[in-house]
């Protein structure tokens, strides 16, 4: 499995495209928005989209699915039913932050801790990470040793806690008892900015590194 990273929205969302080499099938993450603009990509990689994973429902990383679902007519899997809230509000979020109007949307499948998704030959496992929103999940992909983790874990931070339901300790916890025991040389793809491994975050990330909790 190979990967391609789309930024999207002014917020520069990473929108991935996990891509198994296989079948020539992929998945879309988070595609936030700029719908015109990832079909456009996909087709220029000649890929054929099969499902839509979406690691939580804030607007940025949610926005674009639901258009994207019914123009490509695949379903949509993720996050957490935790997530539901966010999701039901995601008109009046776009309104407050001046995004283009996103109406609400029904996931086709909710998802659990240690779930598996799948798209062409290649599987990936679920991780229910909340912290950042309650219903936040992140897809592993353990032969590749790639995970997917939203705005969970960033290079050198962590996500957000002011949101309504958010939670530090609670991120904390996820980013330590979910994402850890995956192993230091996973790369991962963060919501935003540059990809990073989870062992160099356990050593220079200043809100999670291991020296902190010594």
């Amino acid at each position: 499995m190979k990967y391609v990273i789309e930024p999207v929205t002014a917020y520069q969302q990473n929108c991935t495209f996990l891509i198994c080499e296989d079948t020539g099938k992929a998945a879309i993450v988070d595609p936030g928005g700029e719908v015109d603009r990832l079909v456009a990509r996909l087709e220029a990689l000649q890929l054929e989209p099969e499902k839509i994973f979406l690691t939580h429902g804030h607007m940025d990383h949610c926005g674009g699915a639901d258009a994207l679902r019914k123009r490509l007519g695949i379903p949509i899997e993720g996050p957490h039913e935790d997530d539901r809230f966010w999701i039901d509000q995601l008109p009046a979020w776009c309104k407050m932050a001046g995004m283009p109007p996103v109406a609400a949307f029904e996931p086709d499948r909710w998802l659990q801790q240690d779930d598996t998704v799948s798209f062409g030959a290649q599987q990936l496992e679920v991780k229910h990470c909340p912290g950042h929103t309650p219903g936040h999940v992140i897809f592993f992909h353990r032969t590749a040793r790639i995970a997917q983790v939203g705005d969970v874990l960033f290079q050198g931070s962590i996500g957000r806690t002011d949101f309504p339901r958010g939670d530090h300790a609670t991120l904390v916890k996820s980013i330590q008892q979910q994402l850890w025991p995956l192993g230091d040389d996973v790369t991962f793809i963060p919501g935003h900015g540059p990809t990073s491994t989870f062992g160099r975050e356990r050593r220079y990330n200043p809100f999670v590194a291991d020296q902190r909790f010594g």
